[in-house]
C-alpha cells in the first residue's frame, strides 16, 4: 500500500469534495469488506508498531482476549480516514476496561508501511494499538477484505462481529455516530454527540452571518439521489435554492464543490441528468464577490 501524501488534495477540496462523493455511494448498491453481522472472527496474525509492541509478531485474538473489540483496517491513509479512526479511537479509548480497540494497516511492503507510520505518528490517537497485518494489501485471508474500500470497521462482542462498516468515503459526521452507537451498545453509557466527541473535520460548513451551520451532506443528497425522478429533483432544488436565498455563505460553498466536480471531469457521477444541470447552474450562479481593487 502507498500513502499518496505528497498528491493529498487541501484539506478544503477533500472534504468538500468527500461531501457529495459519500453521499452518492451510500445510495448506490451497498460495498461489502471482512466478516458481516453474525459471522465469527478468525484469528489473524499482525505486527506491533510502537512501544513495547514494536516489531513483535503477535495473534489478533491472543490480543483482544475476551473483550469485544473495535477494529478498524486502514486499507488508505487520507485525511478523512484519519480523521474517522482518530475520532472513535479517541472515544473507544475511555473504555479499555470493557473493549479493546486497535488500528491494523494493509499494505504489500511492511518494512516501509511501518517507516510511513512512525513518521506520521504525530495523527495517530493516543494509547491505541497500532498493528500492521500479515496478507499485504489484501489482508488476512479468512476476512474477505475489499480493497477498494478506505477503512473496514468492525465492532464484535464474544469475537462474533455485532456492526460492520465498509467505507469508501469515510466521513466523521455521517460515519462515526453510526460506529460510536454500536460501541455504546456494548460499553454502555449516554450516546455523545459529535461536539462531545471533540470531532474535527464534521463535514457542514460553518456557521455564516444570518444563515446558520449548514449541513450540506444533508442539502445537496436528495437532489443527487440517482434513483431520483425529476420531479423529486426538481422539488429537492427548490428547497435547496430558498437555504440559499437566505444563507448566500452556503450557496457559495455548493457552487465551489460543484465547480471543483466539473474541473475534475466527474460531473456524470453525481445524480440524474436533471440533478447534473442544477449543479452546472450553481456553479456559474453561485461564486465568491469579486474583490475590490484597492484606489491608488
Amino acid at each position: 500500500m502507498t500513502f499518496p501524501m505528497r498528491r493529498l488534495p487541501a484539506l478544503l477540496w477533500v472534504t468538500t469534495l468527500s461531501l457529495l462523493t459519500s453521499t452518492l455511494c451510500a445510495q448506490q448498491d451497498p460495498v461489502f469488506s471482512g466478516p458481516q453481522k453474525g459471522e465469527k472472527l478468525a484469528d489473524f496474525k499482525i505486527q506491533g508498531v510502537f512501544d513495547d509492541e514494536a516489531g513483535k509478531k503477535l495473534n489478533y485474538l491472543a490480543q483482544a482476549g475476551k473483550k469485544p473489540t473495535l477494529l478498524i483496517f486502514v486499507h488508505e491513509l487520507t485525511r478523512p480516514s484519519i480523521a474517522v479512526t482518530r475520532t472513535l479511537m479517541e472515544f473507544a479509548s475511555k473504555h479499555k476496561e470493557k473493549m479493546y480497540s486497535s488500528i491494523v494497516f494493509l499494505g504489500d511492503d511492511a518494512t516501509a508501511l511501518e517507516e510511513r507510520l512512525k513518521r506520521a505518528r504525530h495523527a495517530m490517537p493516543k494509547g491505541t494499538p497500532v498493528h500492521i497485518a500479515a496478507g499485504g494489501q489484501e489482508g488476512p485471508g479468512a476476512y474477505g477484505l475489499n480493497r477498494n474500500v478506505t477503512l473496514t470497521i468492525l465492532v464484535s462482542k464474544e469475537q462474533k462481529v455485532t456492526a460492520n462498516f465498509a467505507l469508501v468515503q469515510p466521513s466523521v459526521q455521517a460515519d462515526v455516530p453510526k460506529v460510536v452507537k454500536e460501541i455504546v451498545a456494548i460499553t454502555g453509557g449516554p450516546l455523545p454527540s459529535l461536539r462531545e466527541l471533540g470531532a474535527r473535520g464534521a463535514m457542514a460548513a460553518p456557521a455564516q452571518r444570518g444563515g446558520g451551520t449548514v449541513d450540506m451532506r444533508g442539502l445537496l443528497g436528495p437532489v443527487i439521489r440517482k434513483n431520483a425522478t425529476p420531479e423529486q429533483v426538481e422539488e429537492a432544488a427548490k428547497k435547496v435554492e430558498a437555504v440559499f436565498a437566505k444563507n448566500p455563505a452556503a450557496a457559495r460553498e455548493a457552487g465551489a464543490i460543484a465547480r471543483r466536480i466539473m474541473d475534475a471531469g466527474k460531473l456524470k457521477d453525481y445524480g440524474t441528468p436533471a440533478a447534473q444541470k442544477y449543479l452546472e447552474k450553481w456553479a456559474k450562479q453561485y461564486q465568491a464577490p469579486a474583490r475590490k481593487k484597492r484606489k491608488n
